[in-house]
Formats: structure tokens, C-alpha cells, sequence
């Protein structure tokens, strides 16, 4: 929404962005629904991920979400907990931020998303970090041998 009223007001031009959700392979009613060609995601059982910001078994606004990455012939993906712990490590030695795995999952996502050819390799791309890796400390440090 946020980004047609941009295009409204003028401030934005050109085709809207793909949009894509990247979830914990242990909580991924998104990618579930998704996958299963659903309008609505089913609440996901167990839900387990050391990502406690993706740890979201019932979507908020589901249908709205999978309407989007539809119409912006988006995707969704999953990626494992150590994925995203690698790549918490990735972001901190390449570019000195202490990511938190949430947003260490996008990394892991784009480079799926390369991986299928799902981007071409000259777009624009934003991931977005929603916090600091600082409150992971122990994770990354029970990570190391």
C-alpha cells in the first residue's frame, strides 16, 4: 500500500517492486500457503526458529501479504537457522554490522533467489535488517568451535 500511494503522490515511479518473504524453515506458514496456491495461510504448528521475530505461526493480514507477492509476481522461501547464523557472520566481517538473524535472512534469501535465477542479476535490490544481532550473543558464541 505504502508504495502505490508513493507512486500517487508522484514520488515513486516505474513498476512496482517484487516483493518476496523469506521465513524460517521452521515457521513458514507464508511459504506454505504460498506454495499451496492458498489465499490464506494456515497457522503453523510448532513453530520453532532462533529467529524470535520470524517465530510468527499465525500471519497477521495473511491474505493481504499472499495478494502482494502474487500481484508483484513475487515469491517466498525458507532458510535454516544456520543459514541465517552464518550469514549474521557474513554481514558483520563484510560491512561491520551486527545483524540479527531476521535480518541475516534476507542475505540468505537473495542469494537463493540468485542461486534459482529468480532475479537477473541487474536489479535493485533492498534487504531490510530489522534489528541489532547484539541481543544474539550467545547464539553466535555457541556457534563457534
Amino acid at each position: 500500500k505504502a508504495f502505490q500511494e508513493l507512486q500517487e503522490l508522484g514520488w515513486v515511479d516505474g513498476p512496482q517492486p517484487k516483493f518476496v518473504s523469506v521465513q524460517a524453515e521452521g515457521c513458514q506458514p507464508l511459504v506454505t500457503a504460498f506454495t499451496a496456491g492458498k489465499e490464506q495461510a494456515a497457522p503453523y504448528p510448532k513453530a520453532s526458529t532462533v529467529a524470535h521475530g520470524l517465530r510468527v505461526p499465525a500471519v497477521f493480514a495473511d491474505y493481504i501479504v499472499l495478494k502482494i507477492l502474487r500481484e508483484t509476481g513475487g515469491t517466498t522461501l525458507a532458510v535454516t537457522d544456520q543459514d541465517m547464523i552464518n550469514a549474521m557472520k557474513e554481514i558483520g566481517a563484510a560491512e561491520g554490522v551486527m545483524a540479527c538473524p531476521e535480518g541475516a535472512a534476507t542475505l540468505v534469501g537473495l542469494k537463493k533467489l540468485l542461486d534459482r535465477n529468480f532475479l537477473s542479476g541487474d536489479e535493485k535490490v533492498v534487504l531490510m535488517n530489522t534489528g541489532s544481532g547484539y541481543k544474539y550473543l550467545d547464539l553466535l558464541k555457541s556457534q563457534d568451535h
